[in-house]
């Protein structure tokens, strides 16, 4: 489960990223009147994978402190 969730923050931030730099070409070729809305996806995609490393280090966090706890009982 660590690595998907690895995989999947890397995959979130390459595509906000790719959507970003496209949005940018795309305004500067045909005009950001049309295009610039479409920063609104980039932004959703950096947010999920903002989103996503959060709850992983939670996740980790909390395992750490589960296991703390497993020790400490079983002294």
């Amino acid at each position: 489960m660590k690595g998907y969730n690895r995989v999947m923050e890397i995959f979130w931030l390459s595509i906000g990223i790719l959507i970003v730099l496209v949005v940018t070409f795309m305004g500067f070729k045909e005009g950001f009147d049309s295009w610039g809305a479409y920063y609104l996806f980039g932004i959703m995609a950096l947010g999920t994978f903002l989103l996503r490393r959060y709850m992983r280090k939670r996740m980790e966090k909390h395992l750490k402190w589960l296991e703390a706890e497993k020790q400490k009982t079983k002294q």
